[in-house]
């Protein structure tokens, strides 16, 4: 393990160079990093492989295009919430309910931003919380907007544990709900992370039609009735629209 981190260490030392030069040679990254030839030599060959570092028609070296892609979704991630703030506000004035913005990280679900209700008794939702991808309405519609694939992957290889009483264990079930989210656009959840709560989730799309995040309002299941459902919906499928828009999104 310890020699495991010194080859992290030097392989961050290479890389380090490159915030002051826009390429290097062998012999200069040996030179500015004080490493042994053959080290670099070793090492550059395993950043390359990853996409880490790419070697120029002169035979030099500079960052790979992984760099770019982690730089895209740094940005990405930092714009939404900006973006999505002000949005989010507006929400929770209109419908008088919390609004929550998440993010998928592997098989999780993280909430990045949250705008809290007025209302004198709320459901507590924390920045960076994690909850699984099949449970509650904002985590799932991450999951229903999910390559094919994939989303088949994950509903064979993980089980559906209740975290309250109305939790989807029923893979079947989870299928049938996520190809309703599809078709309408939304997702809804009643007591599916917490007894006697609810949510409306939609999803947010960025310039290039992925879905990136899913935006949601949560409240006590008493205020989510079948009368006033159709008027959160609409409230949370627009606002996700203005998001969406905002991020670069042209809706067909």
């Amino acid at each position: 393990m310890q020699n495991k981190n010194k080859t992290v260490v030097k392989a961050k030392e290479i890389l380090d160079l490159f915030l002051t030069y826009e390429q290097l040679s062998l012999q200069e990254m040996s030179t500015l990093s004080g490493q042994a030839k053959t080290t670099v030599h070793r090492m550059i060959g395993s950043l390359e492989e990853m996409g880490l570092l790419a070697k120029t028609a002169e035979g030099k070296y500079e960052l790979g295009f992984m760099f770019l892609q982690f730089g895209q979704l740094v940005k990405e991630r930092l714009d939404i919430r900006k973006i999505a703030l002000p949005v989010m506000k507006q929400l929770r004035d209109d419908v008088e309910e919390a609004a929550n913005l998440v993010i998928r990280e592997g098989n999780e679900a993280i909430y990045i931003e949250k705008v809290d209700t007025t209302q004198p008794v709320r459901v507590f939702t924390q920045i960076g919380r994690r909850a699984a991808l099949y449970a509650g309405a904002c985590p799932r519609i991450l999951l229903s907007f999910m390559p094919q694939q994939e989303l088949q992957t994950y509903i064979e290889e993980t089980p559906l544990v209740a975290y309250a009483d109305g939790t989807i264990t029923d893979k079947p079930k989870l299928l049938e709900s996520i190809q309703e989210a599809r078709a309408r656009g939304y997702t809804i959840s009643h007591s599916e992370l917490r007894n006697f709560t609810s949510a409306v989730a939609v999803p947010i799309y960025n310039y290039s039609g992925q879905v990136i995040a899913g935006l949601s309002i949560s409240g006590l299941e008493n205020r989510f009735t079948e009368q006033r459902l159709p008027e959160l919906i609409e409230k949370t499928v627009a606002a996700g629209k203005a998001i969406s828009k905002k991020m670069g999104y042209l809706e067909h």
